[in-house]
């Protein structure tokens, strides 16, 4: 169980600092509101920012 802790967390800092050499703050932006949209149960908002996230990292 805390491996899988420590491979999500070492997974989500690697997402997130990719996102932003590439991105910049729109990337964090985006993987934000995917996080929070997961938090809080809201499946449009979570959807809509990964898709628009997988967009614009395919286009980068």
């Amino acid at each position: 169980m805390f491996q899988l802790q420590v491979a999500r967390g070492l997974f989500e800092l690697f997402l997130g600092m990719e996102a932003e050499t590439r991105l910049g703050v729109v990337g964090v932006v985006l993987l934000f509101a995917v996080g929070v949209g997961l938090r809080a149960r809201r499946a449009g908002l979570a959807v809509g920012a990964a898709v628009v996230f997988a967009l614009l990292m395919i286009q980068a």
